[in-house]
């Protein structure tokens, strides 16, 4: 699909992935069969283990689209997005290295200095450091341009001063990446805006858990109160903040995780049905079948789109807003076909999914941007606003 601001071309994925596709399953089998994990919906937020990453990281799986001179594997976002697949679809504990991988390294390649590339990206690849993101804070919703997160200029670097919300294993990840506002504000709220990478043990840190509707901890509040932060971890250019959030955030809303958060829900829902459902449920899961597959679509052509060095933000706010609608629709809908308690200790696997999948869902149409922000985004690239 390409229309004017939009694109969306085309795009297939190499033989070799799916030899890399086999591969995978054939890892994620064996950890299953050693009860090493147990599937689970959003597990890709929430399931944080550090162990299993670096088992991924030991087959090469962590940072593949790194160049090798800095640790990582050289090969192609088609291959990556293939390996993020493979570990969505068995609801894999991948949290602790997903935002690292996702946009931290990628980001550090683009606007890193060589000496940031060379500390940071050799851990992310090992699984040895973890990231989480500094965006949102409290009363700003997806306006990432309101942001008052303060960095003051002092002597060898920056104070930074404020408030970060909704910050994902910050409790556990080693450092973060955090927008701040350096200069004052004017008319262009996108100027003055500027990143740094924080050690998340700097004193003046504070960490308060979030807890969602389970009770689990993955939310955090930073709070920030003059924290120094050296000149040599200001990300890219004092003041290019806003084009390198945006840049950023065409990794962290085109990826498949943007649809398949309730996916071991539905791939359960078809093994309770079986081969010859009923009528009405085998329609259901004909139309959600459908979505899911033009859904895979566009995200794999935004993947094919960074494999080629572009931007594709718009096209990337438009598969999570989309994405993340069809992630409750999965779990609506099978609300509404099944005879079903919902409970995070029922015994039925299918009761448990179903629960983990309704209580996480407030969130997905908020993480990583509200619908409403991104459908403005588009709009704006349509020329509608």
């Amino acid at each position: 699909m390409s229309v004017p601001g939009i694109s969306l071309e085309p795009a297939r994925l190499p033989a070799r992935c799916e030899t890399l596709r086999t591969e995978v399953r054939a890892f994620l089998a064996e950890e299953l069969a050693a009860d090493r994990y147990t599937p689970r919906c959003d597990n890709w937020l929430g399931g944080f283990d550090g162990e299993f990453s670096r088992r991924l990281a030991a087959r090469g799986w962590l940072g593949m689209t790194l160049p090798t001179e800095y640790g990582g594997h050289g090969r192609t976002a088609l291959e990556r997005y293939v390996v993020t697949e493979e570990l969505l679809a068995a609801g894999a504990p991948v949290a602790a290295h997903w935002v690292g991988d996702r946009q931290t390294g990628p980001s550090l390649l683009r606007y890193g200095t060589e000496e940031q590339k060379q500390f940071f990206m050799p851990k992310l690849v090992s699984g040895e450091v973890f990231f989480a993101i500094g965006m949102s804070e409290p009363g700003s919703g997806s306006d990432l341009a309101s942001v008052r997160t303060r960095a003051d200029r002092v002597d060898g670097g920056w104070a930074i001063t404020g408030t970060k919300l909704w910050t994902s294993n910050a409790h556990r990840a080693q450092w973060f990446f955090v927008l701040c506002r350096s200069a004052p504000l004017g008319e262009d709220r996108h100027a003055g805006l500027s990143q740094f990478i924080i050690d998340l043990k700097t004193p003046g840190i504070s960490i308060r858990p979030v807890p969602i509707l389970t009770g689990a901890h993955h939310f955090n509040e930073v709070v920030m109160d003059q924290v120094f932060v050296p000149d040599t971890r200001v990300l890219g250019q004092i003041g290019d903040g806003w084009k390198q959030v945006t840049s950023e955030l065409a990794y962290e809303r085109s990826g498949p995780e943007r649809f398949m958060s309730t996916f071991p829900l539905l791939q359960e829902l078809l093994r309770v049905m079986g081969e010859a459902p009923d009528e009405r449920t085998a329609i259901a899961i004909g139309e959600l079948t459908a979505e899911l597959w033009t859904l895979r679509r566009m995200s794999v052509s935004v993947a094919a789109a960074l494999q080629r060095g572009e931007a594709p933000d718009v096209a990337a706010a438009l598969v999570k807003d989309i994405g993340t609608r069809f992630e409750s629709e999965v779990f609506e809908r099978l609300r509404l076909l099944l005879d079903c308690a919902p409970s995070l200790t029922a015994r039925r696997r299918i009761d448990v999914l179903l629960a983990e999948a309704t209580l996480h869902s407030p969130g997905f149409t908020l993480r990583g941007g509200t619908n409403e922000i991104l459908r403005g985004v588009v709009a704006r690239a349509l020329g509608l606003r």
